[in-house]
């Protein structure tokens, strides 16, 4: 991933001179394993750990002529060491190392995630509370619907991240495993025991039934996590885009006092850092892609998701942080205008009650066929004459001033039918519902 959609901490994780040092990680637990059960020389593991030394533009010069990254490293990493060299590497093929070293690389990227996850569900529950009571309207379609609040917009994204830490740490999870069991799986050169004593040095499981690889249903359900994830901030990226548009002016993304909008037009504050969540999103989805893609391999390996992998896991984990960070950047400088989402409601001159009119007068008139002729038709000339909003009146105002409605409801019956605060009554027990589950796992 390119240095702009980039964070140091998760970028630096995945560099070259990090991943050969996971790999030296494992071969030094490896070492130490085997000269704790009588194989390897005794201090084998305390004179490699002070030898040893990672030098990338070796490794690369030596990958040059050798055309294999696994054997360079090794040649490299040997010319600091003395007999100790014998047991490096001892019995495993190259992609015990690599696959084992990925998964321990991939585990630490896990904290970073989960942290703003943290901080995006903190965020949420907090504007959440804060505007409960805030009310707009609510759209279907993008058509007005009936009136709902911004808090329980944002109650439903507090709800789905929690979904999405669970979900994405099931899939790291799913990835703590490693394998030193050889070329086709079967540990024929190294006892399973010596695998588990290793891996359990190493925070990791051994993979049950392994071939010479690590079955990749496990990097396609990591992928397929992150891109779920990018999923729902894209779909709340979406939302505050449409509430930022000049006609909805609801709400605001942050925007800097010496940012400049346009090179052309001064007056302009674009949702940049939503749009810029929206197609970035769009890679997440990719690489989920490919990621399923590399599930199928010859036989028992063939090196068909090698180089796949190089690319799209180190570009979605970091994409992924990025996103993160932008996506809560957003939020906490997310300006919100109630008095607009007021105006927005209002509108419509009242269509937004329609249902509610419609059920108060079906069982005025035991007819809810009838019912819904009546509110239906004042409610279509309404919306015709909608230029003329609210001159045209409201539909209170038509329905007032119709006998075949007022017969059955009476104009001080239906006035207390337009008003919004009755479409949150419930709200209070959705939140404690919401609040009190949403993230008990994540």
């Amino acid at each position: 991933m390119i240095p702009r959609y980039s964070r140091p901490a998760m970028r630096g994780l995945f560099a070259d001179e990090a991943r050969f040092r996971f790999w030296l990680e494992v071969e030094l637990a490896h070492l130490e394993t085997l000269e704790a059960n009588g194989i390897a020389t005794a201090g084998s593991t305390a004179r490699a750990r002070t030898n040893a030394r990672i030098e990338p533009e070796r490794i690369d010069a030596l990958e040059r002529d050798l055309n294999h990254d696994v054997v360079a490293f090794l040649t490299a990493v040997g010319e600091h060491l003395g007999e100790e060299r014998t047991w490096l590497h001892f019995g495993m093929t190259s992609t015990d190392l690599v696959d084992t070293a990925q998964a321990v690389q991939i585990r630490q990227a896990w904290p970073l995630l989960a942290g703003s996850l943290d901080g995006i569900g903190a965020e949420l529950r907090r504007r959440a509370i804060e505007h409960r009571t805030t009310v707009m309207a609510g759209r279907t379609h993008g058509v007005h619907a009936e009136p709902t609040s911004f808090g329980f917009k944002l109650l439903g994204w507090y709800a789905e991240f929690g979904r999405q830490k669970t979900r994405l740490r099931r899939a790291f999870d799913n990835l703590a495993v490693g394998k030193l069991s050889g070329a086709v799986g079967t540990s024929v050169h190294l006892d399973p025991a010596l695998e588990e004593e290793t891996l359990r040095r190493l925070g990791l499981e051994p993979e049950p039934a392994a071939t010479q690889v690590l079955p990749r249903d496990r990097h396609a359900e990591l992928l397929s996590g992150l891109a779920n994830l990018g999923g729902t901030l894209e779909r709340c990226a979406l939302e505050i885009r449409h509430l930022q548009r000049t006609e909805v002016r609801e709400a605001e993304e942050p925007f800097g006092k010496a940012q400049k909008g346009s090179s052309a037009m001064p007056h302009k504050r674009n949702p940049i850092l939503c749009e810029r969540i929206c197609g970035l999103a769009r890679l997440l989805r990719t690489n989920a892609l490919a990621a399923y893609e590399n599930m199928a391999l010859w036989h028992e390996r063939d090196i068909s998701h090698s180089s796949v992998e190089r690319v799209i896991l180190s570009d979605s984990l970091i994409l992924a942080d990025y996103l993160l960070d932008r996506f809560r950047f957003v939020l906490e400088g997310l300006t919100v205008f109630p008095e607009r989402m007021r105006e927005n409601l209002d509108a419509s001159g009242g269509l937004v009650y329609s249902q509610r009119v419609l059920l108060a007068l079906t069982e005025a008139l035991g007819s809810r066929e009838a019912a819904y002729r009546l509110v239906q038709a004042h409610s279509m000339r309404l919306w015709a004459e909608g230029s003329a909003w609210p001159a045209g009146g409201s539909l209170l105002d038509r329905l007032s001033a119709d006998p075949e409605v007022t017969v059955a409801l009476p104009v001080d019956q239906l006035r207390p039918l337009f008003d919004p605060t009755h479409y949150l009554r419930h709200l209070e027990r959705l939140y404690a519902r919401t609040l009190g589950v949403a993230w008990e796992n994540a």
